[in-house]
């Protein structure tokens, strides 16, 4: 069976941030990681892919698909921040309404900048996509 191209790394999490550019998002990206930081209370691992990685849940599909995938985290992209909160196994179009300016993709938000939304309703939903994940499959930290 064939692994996932998306693996962690050993390259240093704050070094990578650091040279995000432009300026405006490494101090998006420098945010989100305090904020995953406080929320999660992991430390961080850099995905190959530039993905800030907190914990980890491995998983196995009725397809017999299996792997190992970070529980939560975001990727400072050149269009927009990705944030990787949200497993896809619940519905927080409750939160979301509450959030700000944001796309929705399948299991991920995308925002153009932090400022654009609410940080404590963003760590609320941090908070329920972890323990969403936690329900379905065993979430270890990091």
């Amino acid at each position: 069976m064939a692994h996932n191209k998306t693996q962690p790394t050993s390259a240093s999490v704050e070094a990578y941030l650091a040279t995000v550019e432009p300026e405006a998002r490494r101090a998006d990206a420098q945010a989100l990681d305090a904020l995953f930081r406080r929320i999660t209370g992991w430390e961080p691992a850099l995905w190959s892919g530039n993905m800030v990685g907190f914990g980890r849940y491995s998983y196995r599909y009725a397809s017999g698909r299996e792997g190992e995938w970070f529980a939560t985290g975001f990727a400072p992209r050149k269009a927009n921040l990705s944030i990787y909160i949200m497993p896809g196994y619940a519905d927080f179009s409750d939160i979301l309404g509450r959030l700000g300016k944001h796309k929705k993709g399948k299991s991920c938000l995308y925002l153009t900048r932090l400022a654009d939304v609410d940080e404590d309703v963003l760590a609320e939903l941090i908070e329920a996509g972890l323990s969403d994940l936690g329900k379905q499959w065993a979430v270890v930290g990091t």
